[in-house]
């Protein structure tokens, strides 16, 4: 047994599920990038969609349960701390996806299998070939188990991401919300680099860079904040 059908074997061990669908379970573990090749795979993408949706009724689900009497903006909240990739990019590896995912060369070499947003793609479409191999009964199960970390700290204060912190400090000195623009990509679909310029009322713009246009964007507002704090520490001396 060769060390990728290893770790799609202790997947499913830890799932607790034996896929009757043996095509639909490598579907669900195949990256886009597999498909960069001369003959048609078929990827991981459109499972991504549905699984999408299965979290979403589990996630919601599982809080309404949980605290009946929370009124819908505070479960709305919740949600997206559920939800978001960087949550299911954690439940993956909880789950031992990373060295069962199939990934083209390039993709392995660039990182990819340690990146959140391939692993919260992955775990999604994970969750929809469980729904459609299993039922919605085998899919909540996946959920409990492996987002059960992610209950136990829903309401423990999370470090703000670097926008959130630009968009405060800028709503803090009365100025617009920052705007970000997509000023150059590089690099195969797979595997894309982005640079975004972050523009401040008042300021001079700042550029960051990223495998996605949203860490780009996060890396222009980290720079930018960077440069904010070394000009206030000027001030004050």
């Amino acid at each position: 047994m060769n060390t990728r059908a290893a770790a799609v074997e202790d997947l499913e061990s830890r799932i607790g599920h034996i896929f009757t669908d043996r095509d639909l379970l490598e579907r669900a573990l195949t990256h886009a990038s597999v498909g960069d090749g001369a003959r048609e795979v078929r990827h991981n993408e459109r499972l991504e969609f549905l699984g999408d949706r299965v979290l979403n009724l589990c996630a919601a689900e599982r809080l309404m349960a949980l605290d009946p009497d929370s009124r819908e903006g505070e479960m709305s909240r919740r949600l997206a701390s559920l939800v978001n990739y960087h949550a299911c990019a954690r439940a993956a590896e909880r789950a031992g996806l990373p060295p069962a995912l199939r990934l083209s060369a390039s993709a392995t070499k660039v990182g990819a299998r340690k990146s959140d947003a391939v692993l919260g793609d992955a775990c999604e479409a994970l969750m929809a070939a469980l729904y459609i191999d299993g039922g919605l009964e085998t899919a909540k199960a996946f959920f409990e188990k492996f987002w059960a970390e992610e209950f136990a700290t829903l309401d423990t204060p999370r470090s703000k991401d670097p926008k959130t912190q630009l968009q405060e400090w800028a709503q803090g000195l009365a100025l617009p919300l920052p705007a970000y623009e997509v000023v150059e990509r590089l690099g195969p679909a797979h595997a894309p680099v982005f640079t975004v310029e972050v523009h401040v009322q008042g300021f001079e713009p700042e550029r960051g860079e990223g495998g996605s246009r949203q860490a780009a964007e996060k890396a222009a507002a980290q720079v930018m904040l960077l440069k904010r704090e070394g000009m206030e520490s000027e001030a004050d001396q």
